[in-house]
């Protein structure tokens, strides 16, 4: 037995994105990758540390699955998830939207896919699935795990059932776009404005602008941190630069969002929001080389260097979104 949706399995640079891509192309909606991802108000920032963890995390974008129910309330979709601690339950709700020509959105552990190189637990990976045999799953994931990918079925069904951060009770979701869906230029500002607020208060230090303040303080004692800066300083600038984040922890995506906007908008908060990210882009890469320099040459120069690098963005991120939140209380032009 085989089901096979047809669909345009174009991966792009970051898993959610590329899911909700696939999802919205099969009913005829073709955003970029950038507008998925501004419209769903994706940009943040967490520093994370604790107990459990090896070595910190830097992260630059919301948690796992608020991109897509963020992205399902601007644009009115309908969101259909389900959850549930049955496997065989799980996968007969995917089945059967598949069986139906619908692909599916999966939530799970990137650890159990077979052709995933990098054999690192990450819970809140996402995936389109579209078709399935007897023996193994066919999925969309991103250019940089190969796009159109296959992997075992009890593979996929152990990466479903997983535990731990992030993870998700066998989470699956659909989309389904409305009949007449709303302007872009009506969605950009009211996008923009609630990941500014968000970014601009956040409710912990370890959170947006305050966040990345204290990794500036933080990452100067790294060397100190780890027992194997050699491995975990350029794993670090790895995910900073190319785990699915499109570079720049997620700011060349947002700089390219802000991009498309100015052409739907005409808005000079805009145009400087746009002209700092675009900056900032630049400097997210500067840090990830001085983190991976640090552990290759045990030189803690570099981390200072980083730290206050990191300070500038801080200070550029939060202008930034001060200038995109009046977006809000702006005068179209």
């Amino acid at each position: 037995m085989s089901t096979v949706v047809d669909i345009d399995a174009r991966g792009t640079r970051h898993c959610e994105t590329s899911t909700l891509g696939v999802l919205l192309r099969h009913q005829g909606l073709d955003l970029s990758e950038p507008l998925l991802f501004g419209l769903g108000s994706g940009l943040s920032f967490v520093y994370w540390d604790g107990k459990n963890l090896d070595f910190p995390f830097l992260g630059g974008r919301v948690k796992p699955f608020d991109l897509t129910r963020n992205l399902a309330t601007a644009l009115g979709l309908e969101l259909l998830v389900r959850e549930t601690t049955s496997p065989r339950r799980a996968w007969e709700d995917v089945a059967a939207s598949l069986d139906a020509g619908r692909p599916v959105g999966l939530q799970l552990d990137s650890y159990h896919l077979d052709y995933f190189d990098s054999k690192v637990h990450f819970g809140g990976h996402v995936v389109a699935v579209y078709g399935y045999d007897d023996h193994r799953a066919h999925l969309v994931d991103t250019d940089q795990q190969g796009g159109a990918v296959s992997t075992s079925l009890t593979g996929l069904a152990r990466a479903r059932a997983a535990t731990g951060p992030m993870t998700a009770r066998h989470r699956s979701f659909t989309l389904t776009v409305p009949r007449n869906p709303p302007a872009l230029p009506g969605l950009v500002v009211p996008a923009i404005t609630s990941c500014a607020d968000a970014f601009l208060d956040p409710p912990i230090a370890n959170l947006g602008y305050r966040g990345i303040a204290k990794a500036g303080k933080l990452v100067r004692t790294w060397l100190r941190r780890t027992d194997d800066p050699r491995r975990d300083l350029p794993r670090a600038a790895l995910l900073m630069e190319r785990a699915g984040t499109g570079g720049a922890l997620f700011r060349n995506l947002y700089r390219d969002f802000l991009a498309e906007c100015t052409e739907l908008l005409d808005s000079s908060h805009l145009r400087t929001g746009h002209a700092l990210y675009t900056e900032a882009a630049l400097l997210w890469t500067e840090v990830a080389a001085l983190i991976e320099k640090a552990g290759e040459s045990g030189d803690a120069r570099c981390l200072v260097q980083a730290g206050s690098v990191l300070d500038d963005l801080s200070r550029m991120e939060r202008e930034a979104m001060q200038a995109l939140r009046r977006l809000g209380s702006e005068t179209p032009k």
